[in-house]
């Protein structure tokens, strides 16, 4: 046998030893909130199952899968499993919910109440209407984690290319994977013991046929669990013998296919088994993992971690000489172990002493010496069973019972998940309208990589059709002229007037002293003074009854800091209105209002901002929709001005402004208002997007009146502002009105095959 403790010690190998990559498969049973199987079918609105990368039904109707994509870091690999499962928490039935445990709730009595998965593929169907006459379907109801997981590729290598007795990579490469899968049929029975988590079983899961006396380790792993029938026999000694095995078993009629075949390890290879054979094998998935009830995802980062760890123990540690009696030995421990008293000591104990001791001297020898204190403390449960998994549970589960603790569990991670709504779970250090983005590609099942978090740039990708998106809508269907457009004001003002838009009159200065000399031209009228290309509202000064000649040249200052070139145009009269376009449709309208207070006539200023300032949607650094109203010196300064102060008491409906600018990243509200509008306002806002070149733009209105019709007005309306790249989150998320979902307006601009695909239409979205 190669001796494989000897090449991972190698210096070569060494700083490639972390090198891996993750996948999990996550089920779970939909529940109502009072923890009853749920009745209805998979939600609609995460489309067709066939093609679905994320969200998936296993055996059942109501048995949801959240399936990550490959990753190469564990911390990548929960940024995606924590988003998929806020995804599909948050797309179900509000009065459902994802039940925490490995083993199903109360099931019905009769079997016909229990739904097989209603796939759209027949043969599908037909399989798993096979698994239940052949293995019952109760025991496809229960739930549990499926890690994938592989070698890092440069870390094969560096042990491949030490040796000479094999000669193909790919050979080698399915030789390490037989020898770990080997090592963990044998050692399996130490997971069970850690991260066994299903001691008890619910109402009619064991149903006129033998059943283990309760409470035991883990149900799931034990010959009461899933497993196939007991004359159905794999050897794992070569990947000829291990196909040639399989193969038997579904001539001699023990196995209807090859993927009947249900070990705790599985080599992956291909979409069949028989790949192996060919490619070799590229990753092993690991079925045996009980949900983890403490953990919202049912499995947590440092189990993976472990885990990780294992698997390399797992090609590093001996193995016994006859691999078909070493692998069957593993069988008989793991459900010994499966089967015993949650609190009581193993029957492994020794062994499993001896194991977390040639850990530690693995983990010496490769040069992780950091990763001794995890060892030493998943070694203390074998001490003190009462810290594992199932131990606990159970424990919990006498004060009332198992259901009642999975009922609060579940409620708990339910709440979580729909507490801050606007933003996604893994992804929370992204702008708001990408979280939003994001969380609608997984729910439509459109394939997502973030590839660069900090520059908010994905790739997506349904079937062949790939697209990058930046900032949630800076897309392909934008040419590149188009923000340079909008991002220069002069020129956007000249086109859209080219165009017959009305826009404000002015002049544009590229140095101080010219813009000084123009003075006399706007010192009695309204005007506004802003840089000539800024998309954030940065550097504008607004006089409304014309300016003194100083605060004029203090309001150039201002606007010079932010740019090179200024203007100074006529102040519009009337309400400006963010009009949201994408592709020829205005999807909201939005009016910003200043920071405020409502008076009720008994609470002060300050007990207002602080009441107002209790709404979920508010928050700081932008990481909610509106922004927590402040006290600091200009909102003070503006109650001033109006004769108050923060301890002022305003009477009942006097609305008290704490700041003149709307801007909801200074505490504004955003008000959806997009159905007060007619339509020939509407047109107007595409038509100057239109003109302007752009398929989705944030474009600002000035309109004293929208009662007054457009067309008998030449001054009904003036456009002030496009916008490239405007903010969603505050239309998906407003303060007062109808949230509009502008991100899946986006997505399907960018997608709408997958819209056809799936016969969506407006109400569904």
């Amino acid at each position: 046998m190669m001796n494989f403790k000897k090449l991972l010690e190698h210096s070569s190998a060494i700083p490639f030893i972390d090198q891996a990559r993750f996948g999990i498969e996550r089920e779970g049973q939909r529940v109502t909130h009072d923890g009853k199987l749920a009745r209805t079918d998979h939600p609609a609105i995460f489309g067709d199952r066939t093609y679905h990368p994320y969200i998936q039904t296993d055996f059942s109707e109501t048995q949801v899968e959240m399936i990550t994509p490959v990753t190469d870091s564990i911390d990548e690999l929960f940024q995606y499993l924590d988003a998929i499962y806020d995804v599909t928490s948050r797309s179900m039935s509000d009065e459902e919910m994802i039940w925490p445990l490995s083993m199903p709730p109360a099931l019905p009595q009769k079997d016909e109440e229990i739904m097989i998965a209603k796939l759209a593929t027949f043969e599908d169907v037909l399989y798993r209407r096979y698994l239940a006459k052949e293995y019952g379907k109760r025991k496809q109801m229960v739930s549990g984690i499926h890690f994938n997981f592989e070698f890092g590729e440069e870390l094969i290598r560096s042990l491949f290319v030490q040796q000479t007795e094999i000669q193909e990579f790919a050979a080698f490469k399915t030789e390490v994977y037989l020898k770990v899968a080997r090592n963990f049929l044998r050692y399996r029975w130490l997971i069970t013991y850690l991260y066994g988590a299903s001691p008890l079983s619910e109402a009619n899961y064991f149903v006129d046929e033998l059943h283990p006396h309760e409470p035991v380790r883990s149900i799931r792993n034990s010959e009461y669990g899933y497993t196939n029938h007991s004359n159905v026999k794999v050897s794992y000694a070569s990947m000829e013998q291990y196909l040639a095995d399989i193969e038997q078993m579904i001539e001699e009629g023990k196995l209807s296919e090859e993927k009947e075949f249900y070990a705790p390890v599985r080599f992956r290879g291909g979409k069949r088994v028989a790949d192996v054979a060919k490619m070799g094998v590229r990753y092993i998935e690991l079925r045996n993992i009980d949900l983890n009830p403490y953990h919202h995802l049912g499995i947590s980062k440092e189990q993976v971690q472990f885990l990780q760890l294992f698997l390399v123990f797992m090609l590093w540690a001996p193995e016994g000489s006859s691999v078909d009696e070493w692998v069957e030995e593993g069988t008989l421990y793991n459900n010994r172990v499966a089967l015993e008293g949650p609190l009581d000591q193993t029957a492994m104990y020794e062994e499993g002493l001896m194991l977390f001791t040639q850990m530690k001297e693995m983990v010496q020898a490769l040069q992780h010496e950091e990763l001794l204190p995890t060892i030493d403390k998943l070694a203390e449960r074998l001490n003190n069973p009462s810290q594992t998994i199932a131990a606990q549970l159970y424990t919990e589960a006498q004060s009332d019972s198992q259901k009642a603790v999975a009922v609060a569990l579940g409620r708990k991670y339910d709440a979580e998940s729909h507490e801050r709504p606007y933003q996604l779970a893994g992804f929370r250090e992204m702008e708001l309208s990408t979280q939003i983005f994001l969380f609608d590609a997984i729910q439509k099942g459109i394939q997502v990589k973030v590839i660069d978090e900090a520059d908010q740039f994905l790739r997506l990708q349904f079937e062949n059709h790939v697209e990058y998106v930046k900032n949630a809508n800076m897309t392909s269907k934008d040419s590149y002229i188009v923000p340079l457009i909008m991002e220069n004001k002069t020129v956007t003002k000249k086109i859209l007037a080219e165009a017959g838009f009305r826009v404000p009159a002015g002049a544009e200065f590229t140095s101080m002293a010219e813009a000084k000399r123009a003075y006399s031209r706007f010192a009695k009228e309204a005007f506004v003074i802003k840089p000539k290309s800024t998309n954030y509202g940065l550097g504008i000064t607004i006089f409304k009854e014309g300016a003194s000649e100083e605060d004029y040249h203090k309001g150039l200052e201002i606007a010079f800091r932010e740019d090179t070139s200024v203007l100074v145009e006529e102040f519009l009269p009337g309400t400006e209105y963010r009009f949201f376009v994408i592709d020829r449709q205005v999807q909201a309208i939005l009016l910003r209002i200043p920071a405020n207070v409502i008076g009720n006539g008994e609470q002060t200023v300050a007990e207002l901002v602080a009441q107002k300032n209790q709404d979920p949607l508010r928050g700081t650094n932008h990481r909610a929709p509106l922004e927590l109203i402040q006290l600091g010196d200009l909102e003070q300064l503006m109650l001033k001005e109006q004769g108050l102060t923060i301890d002022s008491i305003p009477a009942k409906d006097q609305i008290v402004y704490l700041r003149e600018n709307s801007n909801i990243s200074t505490g504004g509200d955003s008000i959806d208002v997009t159905a007060e509008f007619s339509d020939a306002y509407k047109e107007i806002a595409v038509a100057a997007v239109t003109a302007l070149g752009a398929k989705v733009s944030g474009i600002d209105l000035i309109i004293p009146d929208k009662e007054i019709d457009p067309s008998t007005d030449e001054k009904a309306y003036g456009i002030i502002e496009a916008n490239f790249n405007p903010a969603m989150h505050m239309h998906v998320y407003p303060f007062s009105g109808t949230g509009r979902r502008l991100t899946l307006a986006v997505l399907k601009l960018l997608y709408p095959e997958v819209w056809a695909l799936n016969h969506w239409n407006e109400e569904e979205k």
